[in-house]
């Protein structure tokens, strides 16, 4: 299966939303286009939306944590949203949810990153 990136501009957040799976075959192409954005300044903070995310490995954890990395040195903040059982299980081991917060829904992640509709 592949993935499927959809980005949203939401004042001063990048809403990424996620689809299919996100793995050693994906990751790279994710990564590119997450750092253009990032780098050219045309977000300050970053939404993963994960409803629709059916698989993740640890090269998806590296792209995502990676990404925290670079908003975090230009003083952003970074959470994720709508993350299925599996995806979830994956992100607890991994210690991700100690450095950055989940949320139920895209809404309640904006707000939190004071970038509320």
């Amino acid at each position: 299966m592949n993935l499927k990136m959809e980005l949203e501009k939401h004042r001063d957040a990048l809403i990424v939303r996620l689809s299919g799976e996100l793995d050693h075959h994906t990751a790279e192409s994710v990564r590119l286009k997450l750092d253009e954005e990032i780098l050219r300044g045309r977000c300050r903070h970053i939404v993963f939306s994960l409803k629709a995310l059916e698989f993740m490995d640890s090269s998806g954890l590296g792209v995502i944590l990676g990404r925290y990395k670079l908003i975090k040195q230009k003083g952003g903040r970074m959470a994720v949203c709508d993350v299925n059982a599996s995806v979830y299980r994956l992100f607890d081991m991994s210690g991700l949810f100690k450095i950055m917060p989940v949320f139920d829904n895209e809404g309640l992640a904006l707000s939190e990153l004071e970038v509320a509709l």
